[in-house]
């Protein structure tokens, strides 16, 4: 069957007059002002006697799409199509499809993951909602888990999909396909020798997930996002473990033929050595084995799977993408939902035991 999705390989571009760095803000301050919501959805499907409902999803697209990709509304669609009334919001950071794109290469992360956040709080129907689900492709699955460990305003997440996400980071940047494409070369240049600096972790996307085990003193001291969200630094964050072993089900997949992704194993919380040519798989690796951020206690209640899907990074086919839909997004027992909230937005550290600062 014809790809139903395929997003743009991870290609680093460059835009001219690139704002100053900046902090990211802290959390008494107001969040930027959020983007148009997205288009309106059937009402939430409910039963008034079981009260069985289709809960809202979130989908978070990956680096080089947009919101505006055909793709994306076209799985937006189809989510709709498999649960009938399910309200979609898929996730913007741009006033348009083109601005919405760059952000997806140049920004800080942990500042869009409080936007995300804020603007979760402004919908009317996602801020009411009992809970949510959520859908996250590529670097948009981690961006998620980190929503769902930072932000305490929203509902809780029910199930939360990822497609070839980059959980525990990518340790080489993808190649520019042309030898011509000068921006594109100038920004993996500066990207593969400069990638630890405080420009890179607060302005270049996949340089915040970049995580190599055999540079693990830089990116411990260093990155701007993963770490902080791995729960990797001494000093733990007991709010994201809590947060996230809340969740009903964590559902992991990760594309068989993936070479855009790199290592495709990080799907699954695998660390690789590259030099080694090693796979350590996450039950054997000390953020499960201790626990930091709460997958290992999903794991115990039946709450988290690893699931592979033949094809290519973001290779998509409509007939798995329903068959995942009617497997995790289906209508719930609203009653059987803990339906608890939180107090407020879950920032990041900011000083980091014996190193930088962290943005």
């Amino acid at each position: 069957m014809k790809p139903l999705l395929t997003v743009l390989p991870l290609l680093l571009t460059l835009t001219s007059a690139l704002p100053p760095a900046r902090r990211p803000h802290p959390p008494n301050r107001a969040a930027p002002p959020p983007p148009p919501p997205s288009p309106p959805s059937p009402p939430a499907l409910e039963d008034e006697d079981d009260h069985i409902a289709a809960l809202p999803l979130l989908i978070w697209h990956g680096l080089g799409d947009s919101y505006g990709n055909p793709g994306i509304q076209e799985i937006a669609a189809l989510a709709q199509d498999v649960t009938p009334g399910t309200y979609v919001h898929t996730i913007r950071l741009g006033t348009d499809p083109s601005a919405d794109r760059e952000s997806s290469f140049l920004g800080n992360v942990t500042e869009q993951v409080d936007t995300v956040c804020a603007q979760i709080q402004q919908d009317r129907i996602l801020s009411t909602a009992p809970a949510l689900n959520a859908l996250g492709f590529s670097q948009g699955g981690q961006f998620l888990r980190g929503l769902v460990e930072r932000c305490d305003t929203m509902p809780p997440i029910h199930n939360l999909v990822t497609f070839g996400s980059q959980h525990n980071g990518i340790i080489a940047f993808q190649q520019c396909q042309s030898l011509f494409d000068l921006v594109c070369r100038s920004a993996e240049a500066i990207l593969r020798s400069g990638r630890w600096s405080r420009f890179a972790q607060s302005k270049f996307v996949p340089a915040q997930y970049f995580r190599d085990p055999e540079e693990l003193e830089s990116y411990l001291q260093n990155s701007n996002f993963l770490a902080d969200i791995n729960n990797e630094r001494p000093v733990k964050n007991a709010q994201y473990k809590k947060n996230l072993e809340r969740l009903n089900h964590f559902a992991m997949i990760m594309f068989e033929d993936d070479t855009v992704a790199v290592p495709k194993e990080s799907a699954f919380f695998a660390d690789v050595y590259k030099s080694a040519k090693k796979v350590v798989p996450l039950r054997e690796r000390d953020i499960y084995k201790e626990d930091w951020i709460g997958l290992k206690a999903l794991d115990k209640k039946g709450g988290l799977s690893f699931e592979v899907v033949p094809g290519e990074h973001m290779q998509l086919t409509e007939e798995v993408l329903r068959e995942k839909f009617e497997k995790y997004f289906a209508p719930v027992d609203l009653s059987k939902l803990e339906g608890q909230r939180g107090a407020g937005i879950v920032v990041q550290s900011e000083i980091v035991e014996g190193g930088e600062g962290v943005l």
